[in-house]
């Protein structure tokens, strides 16, 4: 099985910041405040250490615990970041977003596990899901991801084209935008392809970030091997992206992928790192690898070598091919 729930939740990073049910033992000011912002900067080793020195003074910090499965996940350092998120949900069994993030884990678990190994994970993080969206019924980054484990996983795993469509209407009130997103995959997965493409296109018109929105659009056209629309859809993406921010990583990772425009996806790469809106989903560090590995596939060895340094300086336990 083949369970990916980052590119939708990463829409929504921010959001997870401030989910409701908060933990029983939170930080202090004096540790939270530069670790959310190490968090969405990608500055992971700092964000590390910080929480270190939180859970020696309190071993037993949810919200330390839960930041550090997140930290983790942006590592790529799976069950590690599984195990502090499980941490996290034993002191704070209340909290929307400890749950929601402990289904993160267990889906980039089961994207790597065997068979069996998947199918029981894929039911533990449906559970993780739907306890975050009863904890808190406003939870749109959890909402988007059950919807997207319904459409992917068989029934005896416990997805389903039904369940999809009625998480589909209880989205709607929350996120119109999202709701359409779901719809597209519901109907992508159908094969119902012009349906897609106006779900698509209906999140756009009704998105409060259209640039993403977007790109959305681009990937379905990828998937469709429709690259020029996926490149014009792109365009129009960045066009608006006026704060640099995930768009671009997205829209450069989409014409990596297909090796188009590989300048302007690198000038995409280095405008996000500059900006001021990045992103928990696309951390620095990650971002510097995929700007190493372009820049080195187009002969730009030195600069490559530069964008790697970056990378061992923001998180040097990062494993980007794991």
């Amino acid at each position: 099985m083949n369970f990916s729930f980052a590119k939708k939740a990463a829409l929504f990073s921010l959001l997870g910041l401030m989910l409701t049910g908060a933990p029983a033992h939170g930080l202090s000011a004096t540790f939270a405040s530069p670790i959310r912002r190490d968090l969405i900067n990608g500055h992971a080793q700092q964000a590390l250490n910080l929480i270190s020195s939180a859970l020696a003074e309190n071993p037993r910090d949810a919200e330390a615990l839960e930041l550090r499965c997140r930290v983790l996940l942006q590592e790529r350092h799976w069950n590690q970041a599984a195990e502090s998120c499980q941490a996290a949900a034993t002191q704070a069994p209340d909290s929307s977003s400890v749950h929601y993030w402990l289904g993160r884990a267990y889906g980039e678990q089961a994207r790597r596990a065997p068979r069996l190994t998947a199918f029981m994970l894929a039911r533990k993080l449906h559970a993780q899901f739907e306890k975050a969206i009863a904890l808190d019924p406003s939870n749109v980054a959890a909402y988007d991801a059950l919807g997207e484990f319904y459409v992917e996983a068989p029934a005896i795993a416990g997805g389903g084209i039904a369940k999809a469509l009625a998480l589909k209407g209880r989205l709607q009130a929350l996120s119109p935008a999202r709701a359409h997103a779901l719809a597209a995959e519901i109907a992508e997965s159908e094969k119902n392809y012009p349906l897609a493409e106006q779900e698509c296109k209906a999140q756009i018109a009704s998105s409060h970030h259209p640039p993403e929105a977007w790109m959305d659009l681009a990937g379905f056209y990828r998937r469709r091997g429709e690259m020029d629309a996926m490149v014009s859809a792109i365009q129009k993406g960045i066009a608006l992206d006026k704060d640099h921010d995930l768009a671009m990583v997205d829209g450069a990772r989409l014409l990596i992928q297909t090796g188009r425009n590989l300048p302007e996806a690198a000038r995409w790469l280095q405008e996000y790192l500059a900006s001021s809106h990045q992103s928990e989903d696309a951390p620095a560090f990650a971002v510097h690898a995929e700007l190493a590995r372009l820049l080195e596939q187009m002969g730009e060895t030195p600069a490559a070598q530069q964008q790697m340094a970056q990378v061992e300086m923001l998180a040097p336990g990062y494993k980007p091919r794991s």
